[in-house]
């Protein structure tokens, strides 16, 4: 199975970007590829400093903040790194040894800041030619003991393949002019580290799609290829790396890449949209600027599905500046890393600011309409994110700082959040957006696994695809699933799931994306306002089945299960919800109009609870009447807990959780509840107390079914042929139904999760005069006293629909 490594400060973003107008006179405020390369100049020459340019940035003030902060902390780590260094059989560092590989990774990033520390101003180390000397030592060191040809490699292979050659070939490139020329001899230093970088990357590496060379690993792979064919002057090995990107351009329809409905797979089974979808992002917006105006330009027409891909793909799942972390994969355990020189808190903000930053470069590369979009976009994820202001995040380097500054300063409003709904059916996700709340629901299936583990990482990610619901509202709950969430909260009760407690293993179900359930129904149907979605549930490592549906409205999110079965010889709970109230927090908690202790360890069970309310944050409506048992707690864990790699610095955080408990060894439970973000507490009585606002029609293991009569909305998962309310289906399906408010029109929106191919026919129950259109594969079947159709959905969990004429 590919792996790749636990980043530290050093890999995926790669190392400290800070940015100027510097040693190497890369004044230039416009965009790198703004211009064709000048004829007759050297092209080589031309590209490297195109390539620092966009490395350590330009246009900006070095005496002003906040980049003269991020400058002299990039001088105080090299003057660090420098005193520290203590060349040794096995070490540059004697903190970084070279087993585990990535202490070799480690060394080319502390090299790759002391060579930054000496080409940009204001680090106080600027022009020190004792820093250029300590850098050559560095590099010919390496280069003499573990990173050279005839060397085999151990350990994980990113760090031999990406890590460790992205950060030489990046000092190559800043230090070019102080490297001592040989004239291309095997002796010179440049000449012999390039080599090395042919050892470990053959060109090999960019023939067929496959294995380790898909995706955003693909991306990196030209990356290291084509700065390694400038800096050696060798024009094939730039124009290979240009041409193995077109591999990466098409839509996929299984595996590592982009989907047509905007998910994004790597590891051939982990929704990974928000890191190594970043990666490969921010590698093509670098590819693009590096390569643009020369005779190396990416031209394939195929490149404009990754433009289209920021809309599309990756800014659905961005919120007020976060990204979901549903799509972040076993990215989410890092928290904060051990021996991280900078200590920067790698959570969904950490991720969505990186995101950000890569739109930002892929912008320059954009059409003038898609850039202004994107500006927009941006300026209004750094407007509204409150809880790590963009701007002062300290994972950036001041190029991209300039760069998104720069944005921020532009004339012209700042693009809101929208409204609707985007179901990515390739990768079990959803994200559900209304005016002050966004919610996203994460599944798994033979498709998508339950959860990626790897390298030491999450390893108690279990049920992090069983249903999990993360809500957050437009000025609340931004730091939800920040700070120290992850490691403090139960991993049996994260909110939304319903789970068998049974006591599971680190890595349980093994690494990599392995486990997988055995199931097909998973995923739904929406009209892009409403949606309706469904989970055919199978517990990991353990007996439980059970059928879960969520059908999102227009306030709140219904939510049904049903046929919860197993056979453990523990109990099964659905988690209603588990909200992190941080450090001190003390928000009330209501239930059916009482309000309950603030006390930590209080726990009460209610054999009838009708509503409850968690001030700021919103509320949970149980139809009729539900048991119901409510916790307030206090929960102490570290980043170490789930991740070996972390920092073992243990954090406290008050949680209240509500769960329905369905006892030891259920046979075909059920649950019911709607979930309100951002209700206040008499909404949600007034929903609780009004009988006709929503009725269940079904919700059994043959299907689930909702009426809401205030909103024309009648939604059914069918788990195999019956009939719900006025809704009948031959088989496995889900149906979204609006009437129009003045009841003259109505729309049908249906989809097969199950994605065998088969026709399936609907009915429903109501007269139709006739059909206003339809999609080409519908075909009506009856009008009149009632509507039939019958459809043919095909093999992706693609929505079709239907408007009917009502009266």
């Amino acid at each position: 199975m590919p792996t790749e490594p636990v980043p530290s400060v050093w890999s995926r973003r790669g190392f400290l970007t800070v940015s100027t107008a510097s040693a190497l006179a890369l004044a230039a405020a416009r965009p790198a590829s703004a211009a064709p390369l000048a004829p007759g100049g050297d092209a080589y020459d031309a590209l490297r400093s195109r390539w620092c340019t966009l490395t350590l940035g330009a246009g900006f003030d070095a005496t002003a903040p906040p980049f003269a902060a991020v400058l002299k902390e990039t001088g105080d780590l090299a003057a660090t790194f420098r005193a520290g260094m203590r060349p040794a059989a096995g070490s540059l560092w004697p903190d970084c040894p070279y087993d585990p590989p990535s202490g070799i990774t480690q060394s080319y990033g502390r090299l790759n800041t002391m060579a930054q520390a000496y080409a940009q101003p204001g680090t106080g180390r600027t022009g020190d030619p004792g820093l250029v000397d300590a850098v050559r030592t560095g590099l010919d060191h390496l280069e003499a003991t573990v990173y050279r040809t005839g060397t085999s490699r151990y350990g994980n292979w990113w760090e031999w393949q990406i890590g460790s050659p992205r950060l030489l070939l990046d000092t190559l490139a800043i230090l070019d002019e102080h490297l001592p020329d040989g004239g291309g001899l095997p002796g010179d230093l440049r000449t012999r580290c390039l080599a090395a970088v042919d050892h470990f990357v053959p060109d090999t590496m960019l023939g067929d799609y496959t294995g380790t060379s898909t995706g955003a690993n693909r991306v990196d792979l030209c990356r290291v290829v084509a700065l390694r064919g400038i800096l050696g002057r060798t024009p094939a090995k730039i124009a290979l790396a240009r041409d193995a990107l077109s591999s990466v351009f098409p839509y996929v329809s299984e595996g590592d890449g982009l989907y047509a409905d905007g998910s994004f797979v790597q590891h051939t089974w982990v929704a990974y949209s928000g890191t190594y979808g970043y990666v490969l992002l921010d590698g093509l917006g670098r590819l693009f600027a590096l390569l643009g105006g020369s005779e190396w330009e990416v031209t394939d027409p195929g490149r404009q599905i990754i433009l289209d891909s920021v809309a599309h793909a990756y800014a659905p799942l961005l919120h007020n500046g976060l990204m979901m972390d549903s799509v972040n994969g076993r990215a989410i355990s890092r928290g904060y890393l051990r021996n991280d020189e900078r200590r920067v808190l790698r959570s969904d903000h950490y991720h969505g600011h990186a995101l950000i930053a890569a739109i930002a470069l892929l912008g320059e590369s954009a059409s003038a309409a898609e850039r202004d979009r994107w500006h927009a976009m941006i300026k209004g994820w750094i407007a509204r994110d409150r809880t790590l202001p963009v701007l002062t995040d300290r994972q950036y380097g001041v190029a991209d700082l300039a760069r998104l500054r720069r944005i921020a300063d532009r004339p012209g409003p700042a693009a809101a959040e929208p409204v609707g709904h985007r179901l990515f059916a390739a990768m079990d996700r959803a994200v559900h957006r209304r005016p002050g709340w966004v919610a996203n629901v994460a599944m798994c299936s033979d498709r998508i696994t339950y959860y990626e583990n790897g390298n030491g990482e999450n390893r108690r990610g279990w049920h992090t695809g069983a249903g999990m619901t993360y809500w957050w509202g437009a000025d609340f709950g931004g730091d939800q699933y920040t700070d120290a969430f992850w490691p403090t909260v139960d991993p049996y009760r994260l909110p939304g799931t319903t789970v068998s407690t049974k006591h599971l293993a680190d890595n349980e179900g093994g690494g990599w994306g392995e486990p997988k359930p055995d199931v097909r129904w998973v995923g739904g149907t929406t009209d892009g306002e409403f949606a309706a979605l469904g989970q055919d549930l199978r517990g990991l490592s353990s007996t439980l089945r059970a059928r879960k549906s969520w059908f999102a409205l227009a306030d709140c999110v219904v939510c049904l299960g049903a046929g919860i079965t197993a056979r453990d010889g523990v109990a099964v709970e659905t988690v209603v919800d588990n909200r992190c109230l941080g450090e001190y927090g003390t928000a009330a908690l209501t239930v059916d109009g009482v309000r309950q202790s603030g006390t930590l360890g209080h726990r009460t069970a209610f054999r009838r609870a009708r509503w409850a309310h968690l001030a700021g944050h919103g509320g949970y409506v149980f139809p009729g009447g539900a048991p119901l048992h409510t916790l307030r707690e206090a929960r102490t864990g570290s980043w170490h807990d789930i991740n070996t790699t972390s920092s073992a610095e243990p954090f406290t955080r008050r949680y209240v959780t509500l769960w329905c408990d369905h006892e030891v060894d259920p046979s075909d439970a059920c649950y019911a509840y709607l979930l309100m973000p951002g209700a206040r507490a008499h909404a949600v009585a007034a929903r609780a107390a009004d009988p006709h606002w929503l009725t269940v029609l079904a919700n059994d293991a043959c299907r689930q079914a909702i009426a809401v009569h205030p909103l024309g909305v009648t939604a059914a998962n069918f788990w195999r042929a019956g009939r719900a309310g006025p809704l009948r289906s031959s088989g496995p399906v889900s149906v979204l139904l609006r009437e129009r408010p003045d009841g003259r029109t109505a729309r049908l929106s249906l989809a097969a999760p199950t994605r065998t191919g088969d026709p399936v026919e609907i009915t429903w129950s109501r007269p139709v005069r006739g059909v206003l259109d339809q999609d080409p594969s519908i075909e009506v079947c009856q009008t009149g006293r009632s509507l039939r159709l019958r459809a043919r959905p095909g093999t992706v969990c693609a929505t079709h629909r239907c408007t009917v004429r009502l009266r």
